[in-house]
């Protein structure tokens, strides 16, 4: 679904009532405001919509790509919610988890954050932001929660064995082995880099999309134009599951 996000109000799906844990995935690791990161506004309205329906106890999640603290982050972007748990991945315990597909595309299994696991709803939130001609939104958003430390040196931005595999297959692994159950686009802003995640320039758009990750991301990628491989890496993988 798409709205207008001048007039946005987050309505939480009715799963969420039935919730005792939920989780939210922000674009949170770098101290630069939107549309380099989730907005403060976004995260507000995502938990007053939640609170409307439930007491679940809800968890913010994120970690930087080099390995970093993200708590200075947190404080930086006023990621201070009350009745909100903000938790930092390089502090997580981890656990290995093994990728559903028959003949996974790189990585047969994942180690991930624990809490994830433990979790009941997941809410991956993204601006719109396309990085060297693509697009990186609800599903790449994911790729924040393995730790760095795990897939790379830190020298480089973080998770250096995994793009030497080819990150848009890592990220159709990640896809089905951490299956989220939301996926939110917030593209009031489009943000545009050559390469750096953090430096760019931005242009007004005035849409937010909601929906299940995958089609939230295709539903942009058709409607505005934008490349994102693993999109046609995760619809031909689809296949496997349903042998």
């Amino acid at each position: 679904m798409v709205f207008d996000s001048e007039d946005f109000v987050f309505e939480a799906p009715p799963a969420i009532a039935r919730a005792r844990r939920v989780l939210i995935k922000p674009v949170a690791g770098y101290p630069v405001g939107y549309p380099v990161t989730t907005s403060r506004e976004m995260m507000v309205s995502i938990i007053l919509g939640i609170r409307q329906i439930s007491d679940a106890d809800i968890l913010v999640l994120e970690g930087t790509a080099s390995g970093a603290p993200v708590g200075p982050v947190y404080q930086s972007l006023r990621y201070d919610f009350p009745r909100v748990l903000t938790l930092d991945v390089r502090d997580t315990t981890l656990v290995e988890v093994e990728n559903p597909l028959l003949k996974p595309l790189v990585m047969p299994t994942f180690m991930l954050p624990n809490v994830i696991l433990s979790s009941d709803y997941l809410i991956s939130v993204a601006p719109l932001k396309v990085i060297g001609g693509l697009g990186r939104l609800a599903i790449a958003n994911l790729l924040g929660l393995i730790p760095s430390t795990k897939y790379g040196t830190g020298t480089k931005g973080g998770w250096e064995e995994l793009y030497a595999l080819g990150i848009d297959k890592v990220l159709a692994d990640l896809f089905y082995t951490m299956p989220f159950d939301l996926g939110i686009i917030e593209a009031s802003q489009r943000f545009i880099s050559k390469g750096d995640p953090a430096k760019g320039d931005k242009e007004p758009l005035g849409k937010i999309f909601i929906g299940e990750p995958y089609k939230v991301d295709l539903e942009a990628s058709q409607s505005l134009g934008i490349k994102m491989d693993y999109l046609k890496l995760i619809d031909e993988a689809r296949v496997d599951l349903e042998v």
